[in-house]
């Protein structure tokens, strides 16, 4: 099974988006780590609490990431590589961020679903029936967990969602490049070891695309920006530089 290659196009210098999730309901992006105003080693557009860079500056990149793609509050969550998903059932009136999750779904307008990310995935999901989307935060323990099949199973009871009217995009995050586990025996179930594409290497955006096809999304409405984030340094990568800052990928529907 093949997902879409269709490669994500620049929205603004530091703003990237996928041509499969361009529509009037929604917005989206997923954003570089520049344009933002914390210093090294967070520089620049740093939107994560917790690292050590100046909450001040984090609140200020955040109020970027507002400004650009146009909605009132950011929503996320403070990441513990679980697989609990947050349902947002009203406007908070404000940001928020909830303690221990990985997946956030929505059906109000103006709010804008972030994932934090330094070399993990952000899987965006939208569904334009329902009118509905969802986020999750998948990294290795994420993929083991199958973040990405618990955020879809959510949707559908929260909002009706069917799996095969899904539209799905994995953001930039390790690649199978760079994405070496040399205790993988340990770390990953056997169901996970056939993803491995040479001695300790494994492609999670090949695990991530099986799981979201096994969850019933249609192989064609799989999109995925296969850019690493441990290879390209406009991006945040903790595997490559340890202390680092945090990205965001957003995704949510359009006040109306």
């Amino acid at each position: 099974m093949k997902m879409s290659k269709h490669e994500p196009i620049q929205l603004q210098e530091n703003l990237l988006a996928f041509p499969a999730l361009l529509s009037p309901l929604i917005f989206h992006g997923v954003f570089k780590r520049y344009s933002g105003v914390s210093p090294p080693p967070w520089n620049t557009q740093n939107i994560s609490f917790g690292l050590g860079d100046d909450p001040a500056n984090v609140r200020a990149n955040r109020k970027g990431l507002k400004k650009a793609l146009g909605c009132t509050h950011l929503v996320s969550a403070k990441q513990v590589h679980g697989s609990k998903v947050f349902v947002v059932k009203e406007n908070p009136g404000s940001d928020l961020e909830v303690e221990g999750f990985d997946g956030l779904i929505t059906n109000v307008p103006g709010l804008g679903l972030m994932i934090q990310q330094a070399d993990c995935q952000a899987v965006m999901l939208f569904d334009p029936e329902k009118i509905a989307v969802g986020i999750a935060h998948v990294g290795w323990r994420g993929s083991v967990s199958d973040i990405i099949a618990k955020t879809i199973s959510t949707m559908r009871n929260a909002f009706a969602t069917e799996p095969h009217d899904l539209i799905a995009a994995i953001s930039p995050s390790l690649g199978p490049c760079c994405a070496e586990f040399v205790n993988y025996h340990v770390e990953l179930p056997v169901s996970l070891h056939g993803f491995q594409v040479r001695p300790q290497y494994f492609d999670f955006w090949a695990i991530s695309r099986d799981q979201l096809c096994t969850a019933g999304i249609y192989p064609e409405n799989i999109h995925s920006a296969q850019i690493c984030t441990c290879c390209n340094r406009d991006y945040f990568s903790y595997r490559r530089d340890r202390q680092t800052g945090r990205s965001a990928s957003v995704i949510g529907i359009i006040g109306r």
